[in-house]
C-alpha cells in the first residue's frame, strides 16, 4: 500500500468526522418534538413511552467504552463504519415501527452508533498534522453539542409540518451519507493496540453496572428514589464495579485503570461529569420557559418550533467558538481553555436571572452557556490524549465520553427533581415554578463554577509548550488508504 502525505485529505477527514458527530447527536434529540405524542403514536402509555428515550441512553452508555477499545485493537475506521450501520438500520426500525417495542429497538440500535465521536476524536490524533490538531479535535468534540442544538429545531419542524416518521427517514440518510464519506475520506490506520485480546469480562461487568446506575438516575423519579427498586439498582451498580479489581489484575483491560487514575487524566473525567451536567440543565430549563404560557407570569408561550429557533443560535455559536478554543489551546494549554470554558458557562447562567423573561434574553443565555459548553467540550480530549499512550486513545476518549453522559443523566435527574418539587398552580394544572426554574439555573451555574475549581487543579503537561502532547505520547504519521 502506497503512503501518500498524511495531511492531504486532512479537512476532509475533520469535516467527515464532524458530520458524523452532528449526525449522532441528532439521533438523540431526533424524539424530543414527539415526546408528548409518542404514547397516541405507539398506542402505549405514558411510562412505556419514555423508554423510547431511556434506551437510547442506556445503549450509548453500554457501547461508547466498548466501541473505543475495539477501535484501538481492530482499526478505528472499521469500527466508524461499523457505528454506522446500527445508526442506519436503528433510524429505518423507527421510521416503520407501529408499536412501542419496535421503536425501542430502533432506538437502541441508533443508541449503538453513539461511539462514533470517541472514535473520530481518537482518530484525528493519528491524521491531522500538529499544528490544527487542537482546532479539528475542538470541532469534532463540540459536534454533539452543536448537533443538540441544530437538531431540535429542525426536528421540530419536520414534527409540525410533516409526518413523523420522516424523522426517522431523514436520520437513515443522514447516517448513509456518513458512511459514505467514511469509507471514501477516513484512512485506514494500523490498529495501536494490535495483538492485543478484548476484555470480555471487562466489558460485561462495566455494561451491567451502568444499566444498573443510569437505570436508577434516569428513572428513580418515576420509580421512587426510596424504592426498592430504585435502590436495588444503586445496590447493584456499587457491586458490579467491583469490576474495577479485575480490570486492575488482568493483562489487557478494556479500561486501563492505573492510565484513569492519573491526576491529569482522573480531574478531567470528573471536570467531564460537571460539565455534561451545566450543560444538560440549560437544555432542560429553557426550553420548557420559552414553552409555559404567558398566564402563569414567567413562561413565553412560543411554540416548540419557535423555541428551537430561538435556541438554535447558541449550536450555531458552538461552530465558530470551537476553532477558536483550538487556538487558545494552542497558546495556553488545553487546561487554561478547560478553566475558561466552565467559567463562561457560568457566566450564562449568571446572565439568566435578569434575563430570563424574554425569549431573546434566553437566546444570548444561550449562546453565552454554549460557547463555554464549546471551549470546554474541545479542550477535554486534547487532556486525555496528551495523557495516554496512543494504544489506549479511543478507549480513553470513550470513557470520556462515557463521563460527559453520566453528567447529562445525573442533571436530568436532579433538574427534574427541583422542578417536580417546585410547582405552583394554574388553572387546575401544575407547572414548575418560577423559583424551581431560578434554583435549576443557579445550580447549572454553581455546577459549572465546580467544574471549573476541578480544572484548576489538574496537573500541568509533562512538556514545555503548552499546546503539544507530551513527547513520549506522540503519535505515529498516519498512513492513508492509496
Amino acid at each position: 500500500m502506497d503512503a501518500p502525505q498524511p495531511t492531504a485529505r486532512a479537512g476532509g477527514v475533520v469535516a467527515t468526522l464532524a458530520l458524523a458527530g452532528i449526525t449522532a447527536a441528532i439521533m438523540q434529540t431526533l424524539v424530543t418534538p414527539l415526546i408528548a405524542e409518542l404514547p397516541q403514536i405507539l398506542h402505549t402509555s405514558s411510562s412505556n413511552a419514555a423508554w423510547v428515550i431511556t434506551v437510547t441512553l442506556l445503549a450509548g452508555a453500554v457501547c461508547v467504552p466498548v466501541v473505543g477499545r475495539l477501535g484501538d485493537l481492530v482499526g478505528k475506521r472499521p469500527m466508524l463504519l461499523a457505528c454506522a450501520v446500527p445508526l442506519v438500520a436503528g433510524s429505518v426500525v423507527c421510521a416503520v415501527a407501529s408499536d412501542v417495542v419496535t421503536m425501542i429497538v430502533g432506538r437502541g440500535l441508533q443508541g449503538m452508533g453513539m461511539g462514533m465521536v470517541p472514535l473520530g476524536i481518537a482518530l484525528l490524533r493519528d491524521v491531522v498534522p500538529a499544528e490544527r490538531l487542537s482546532s479539528s479535535i475542538a470541532l469534532v468534540s463540540a459536534s454533539m453539542g452543536i448537533g443538540g442544538g441544530l437538531g431540535l429545531p429542525i426536528a421540530a419542524a419536520i414534527a409540525q409540518y410533516a409526518n413523523w416518521r420522516v424523522l426517522f427517514w431523514g436520520s437513515a440518510g443522514m447516517a448513509v451519507i456518513v458512511s459514505v464519506l467514511i469509507w471514501f475520506l477516513i484512512p485506514d490506520v494500523p490498529a495501536a493496540a494490535k495483538g492485543q485480546r478484548f476484555d470480555v469480562p471487562g466489558a460485561l461487568g462495566l455494561g451491567t453496572g451502568l444499566v444498573c446506575l443510569l437505570l436508577a438516575v434516569s428513572k428513580g423519579a418515576d420509580w421512587g428514589w426510596g424504592s426498592a427498586v430504585t435502590l436495588g439498582l444503586f445496590a447493584a451498580a456499587v457491586v458490579v464495579f467491583a469490576w474495577g479489581l479485575w480490570e486492575t489484575r488482568t493483562t489487557d483491560p478494556l479500561t486501563d485503570l492505573r492510565t484513569t487514575a492519573r491526576p491529569r487524566v482522573l480531574l478531567t473525567n470528573v471536570a467531564s461529569v460537571f460539565v455534561g451536567f451545566a450543560m444538560y440543565a440549560s437544555m432542560l430549563v429553557m426550553p420548557q420557559l420559552l414553552q409555559f404560557p404567558e398566564a402563569t407570569g414567567y413562561g413565553l408561550g412560543q411554540s416548540m418550533l419557535a423555541a428551537g429557533l430561538w435556541m438554535a443560535p447558541g449550536g450555531i455559536m458552538m461552530m465558530f467558538v470551537s476553532p477558536l478554543g483550538g487556538k487558545l489551546t494552542n497558546a495556553r494549554g488545553p487546561k487554561f481553555t478547560l478553566i475558561c470554558g466552565a467559567l463562561v458557562i457560568a457566566a450564562g447562567y449568571g446572565l439568566s436571572m435578569p434575563l430570563m423573561g424574554s425569549a431573546w434574553g434566553l437566546m444570548l443565555v444561550g449562546i453565552v452557556i454554549n460557547s463555554g459548553v464549546g471551549l470546554a467540550y474541545g479542550s477535554m480530549p486534547a487532556l486525555i490524549m496528551g495523557s495516554v499512550p496512543v494504544s489506549e486513545t479511543a478507549a480513553a476518549n470513550g470513557f470520556n465520553t462515557l463521563m460527559r453522559s453520566l453528567g447529562t443523566s445525573v442533571g436530568a435527574a436532579v433538574i427534574g427533581v427541583i422542578l417536580a418539587q417546585m410547582t405552583t398552580t394554574l388553572g387546575g394544572h401544575t407547572f414548575a415554578s418560577e423559583d424551581g426554574f431560578r434554583t435549576a439555573l443557579l445550580v447549572g451555574g454553581g455546577l459549572a463554577l465546580v467544574s471549573a475549581a476541578i480544572a484548576a487543579l489538574i496537573p500541568a503537561a509533562r512538556t514545555a509548550e503548552p499546546g503539544a502532547k507530551e513527547a513520549d505520547l506522540a503519535p505515529q504519521p498516519a498512513q492513508a488508504r492509496a
